[in-house]
């Protein structure tokens, strides 16, 4: 008996120290200083500073509640699951430091009626259907074949350009779109009318995985670089 014992506080004794060890990576892991090393991927250029918080909201309610609602809902008695942690991103949370006044693609323009086709292709009416986090990237969404969704029709009766809008919409030069455009039309800049002048597609490639920004550094309104307490 006594042998056994002996064999026995050895083993105990390692399943404790095993234990103290996990509960101090945990403790490590999950510090607000060490938010990195627990995040789905790289913050997205420009992002690189943000804490967690900046855009993950509590969702309501404890775990407890939490879990209790989304069992409802897998047995058929409630209509619709509940966030568990945290919410989902929103536009809301995006436009706290996004938001401007003049912005040439605004969100809220895609619910509107007219554009039910681009809102099946692309879903352009999510901030985070172009700009999805954790991915290093600054825009995730290709930089030829969504303006084609909204655009495939336009015609300018004095178009300044050196090759009409209406001859490269034909020739499905989609990709020239941001060589001369900055789709949200936050940098002061002047529109260039000589096509051959423009950004060439593999500049405006490189700036959404994260390069250096093509366009002027001035802009109209600067996003914030910290989010207000509600």
């Amino acid at each position: 008996m006594s042998t056994r014992r002996q064999f026995r506080r050895p083993q105990n004794t390692g399943y404790l120290v095993g234990a103290i060890l996990g509960l101090v990576c945990l403790l490590f892991l999950f510090w607000p200083s060490q938010e990195s090393f627990h995040a789905r991927g790289p913050m997205n250029a420009g992002h690189e500073k943000l804490k967690c918080a900046a855009c993950h909201n509590q969702a309501p309610g404890s775990s407890r509640q939490q879990l209790q609602v989304n069992v409802r809902y897998l047995l058929g008695l409630r209509q619709t699951v509940a966030d568990f942690g945290h919410q989902d991103v929103t536009n809301e949370v995006c436009l706290r430091c996004h938001e401007r006044r003049n912005d040439r693609h605004p969100v809220y323009r895609f619910f509107e009626p007219r554009f039910k086709k681009a809102r099946e292709a692309i879903q352009p009416q999510f901030c985070t259907s172009c700009h999805l986090e954790h991915t290093g990237r600054r825009v995730t969404v290709p930089s030829t074949g969504y303006c084609v969704n909204c655009h495939e029709k336009t015609k300018l009766k004095n178009d300044p350009i050196s090759i009409p809008h209406e001859r490269l919409i034909a020739d499905k030069r989609w990709e020239s779109c941001l060589g001369c455009h900055d789709f949200h039309g936050n940098h002061v800049m002047k529109t260039e009318t000589a096509v051959d002048q423009a950004f060439p597609p593999e500049t405006i490639r490189r700036y959404f995985a994260g390069g250096t920004s093509p366009y002027p550094k001035e802009k109209h309104q600067k996003a914030k670089e910290e989010v207000e307490d509600e």
